[in-house]
C-alpha cells in the first residue's frame, strides 16, 4: 500500500517530520557532489529535499506516483510537479543528470522496472540516490511515520537490485538513528542521538541511503513492446551527458 500524499505532507509538517528531514538531508549532503547545470528529478515524495538541493540546478522536476497523489511544487511558483506511473516516466532517454528517490522504491509494484526506467532517462554517468526504510531499523515498526509503510530493504537486497538494473553502487550512508518520538519534548534529543547512533549503532538506522551510477558498458537491454510504446511520448528534455557543458543555441 502506497503512502497518501496528504499523510506525507502532514508528516513533514510535524515536529517529527522536520527532525527526520534534517537527519536524512544531512546524510544526502555527504554524497551530493555538484553537477554543472544539473537536471534533477525527484521521484516519490521528495519535496522537502528538493527545497534543499534544487536551488543550484538548471532544472528540477518533482514526479509523484499516481497511487500516491500530487501537490504543487514549488510553492508560489510555476508548477514543476507531475503525476506519473513509476514504470513509465514522460521523459526522453538520457535526459536527466541525477534522480532522487524517496518514498518511492518501497511502494513500487516492480522495483526492477522502476529502476530500469530510471536507467533509461539518466544520462551516461548519471547518478541515482535512493532513500529506503531499513529492514533492521526501528522506524519500520511504527505506523505513525511513512517509513513504517511499504517494503523495507536491506543493503544486500539493494545491491542485488541495483546491479540487476545496471547500476553500480558507489556510496552508502544511514539516517534516522533516533527513535520516532511523538512527544515534542523528546525530539530535542534527536540531533544528539543521531550523532551518537551513527557511531555506535548504524546497522539499526531507520533508513538506508545509497548512491549509484549508471552503467553503460554492458549495453542496452533489448526493448520490449511496452518500452517501444513509451518512445512515442514526446521528450520533455534534450538528452545530455551528466555534467556536460550546455551551450545556448
Amino acid at each position: 500500500m502506497n503512502a497518501d500524499i496528504v499523510d506525507l505532507r502532514d508528516f513533514y509538517a510535524s515536529g517529527l517530520g522536520i527532525a527526520a528531514e534534517r537527519a536524512v538531508a544531512a546524510s544526502l549532503m555527504q554524497m551530493w557532489r555538484a553537477i554543472p547545470e544539473e537536471r534533477l528529478l525527484g521521484l516519490g515524495y521528495t519535496l522537502p529535499y528538493l527545497d534543499r538541493f534544487a536551488g543550484d540546478c538548471e532544472r528540477a522536476l518533482a514526479f509523484m506516483p499516481a497511487s500516491q497523489g500530487a501537490v504543487n511544487w514549488p510553492v508560489g511558483g510555476a508548477s514543476r510537479t507531475a503525476l506519473v506511473g513509476g514504470e513509465e516516466l514522460p521523459l526522453g532517454d538520457a535526459s536527466i543528470d541525477r534522480i532522487l528517490l524517496v518514498h518511492a522504491l518501497e511502494f513500487a509494484e516492480s522495483p526492477l522496472e522502476m529502476l530500469g526506467e530510471c536507467w533509461r532517462v539518466l544520462a551516461p554517468g548519471g547518478r541515482i540516490v535512493i532513500v529506503v526504510p531499513n529492514r533492521r531499523g526501528v522506524w519500520t515498526r511504527f505506523e505513525h511515520t511513512p517509513f513504517g509503510s511499504g517494503r523495507p530493504w536491506s543493503r544486500g537486497q539493494l545491491m542485488q537490485l541495483l546491479r540487476a538494473a545496471m547500476f553500480t553502487p558507489c556510496a552508502w550512508s544511514d539516517a534516522l538513528l533516533f527513535p520516532p518520538f511523538q512527544r515534542r519534548s523528546l525530539l530535542a534529543l534527536a540531533p544528539a542521538m543521531e550523532r551518537f547512533g551513527r557511531q555506535f549503532w548504524p546497522i539499526f538506522s531507520g533508513v538506508i541511503v545509497i548512491e549509484a551510477t549508471k552503467e553503460v558498458y554492458r549495453g542496452i537491454p533489448v526493448a520490449s513492446a511496452r518500452r517501444e510504446r513509451r518512445r512515442i511520448v514526446r521528450p520533455v528534455l534534450v538528452p545530455q551527458g551528466a555534467g556536460a557543458t550546455r551551450r545556448e543555441g
